[in-house]
């Protein structure tokens, strides 16, 4: 990475126009062509350095509720589980975890009874006790503005 990657990635992350033709904006912002601005981006997220674009909404924001969960499922039920996880239009992410519990995932619904219902049915399905399951909803925000430079 160079001076000029730096540059653009800091582009990317907090200066990104909300325009018809962005990229052409930000290159015209750096004095570089779109053409080079866009090879250098492709050859980031290529590389690996960028591993996502794109925008975060305030779920709170605009009304809907969410919830951090944990389940614990013995190493056969973790295929079953990441499916029926997987299923829900709802669950924005999971993860495996190396842990007692050990399938993670993150729910943005419109009410805390959906979030509810969501996990009883997973829950059900899965066969689980409800110790085998953890509801974890937000107490207080931390947001953390973390960019790189």
């Amino acid at each position: 990475m160079d001076a000029l990657d730096r540059k653009i990635i800091r582009e990317l992350q907090g200066n990104f126009p909300l325009e018809a033709n962005p990229y052409e904006i930000m290159a015209d912002r750096l004095g570089i062509s779109t053409d080079l601005l866009w090879d250098r981006v492709l050859i980031l997220k290529e590389s690996g350095v960028i591993r996502r674009m794109g925008f975060s909404i305030d779920s709170r924001k605009i009304g809907y509720c969410s919830t951090l969960a944990a389940i614990r499922v013995s190493r056969g039920q973790i295929e079953q589980a990441s499916e029926l996880i997987a299923g829900y239009s709802q669950i924005t992410h999971s993860y495996l975890r190396d842990d007692d519990f050990n399938i993670w995932f993150t729910i943005i619904t419109e009410s805390e009874e959906r979030i509810v219902t969501i996990l009883d049915e997973i829950r059900c399905e899965m066969g689980l006790p409800e110790d085998d399951m953890m509801d974890l909803p937000v107490k207080k925000l931390f947001k953390l503005d973390a960019r790189f430079k």
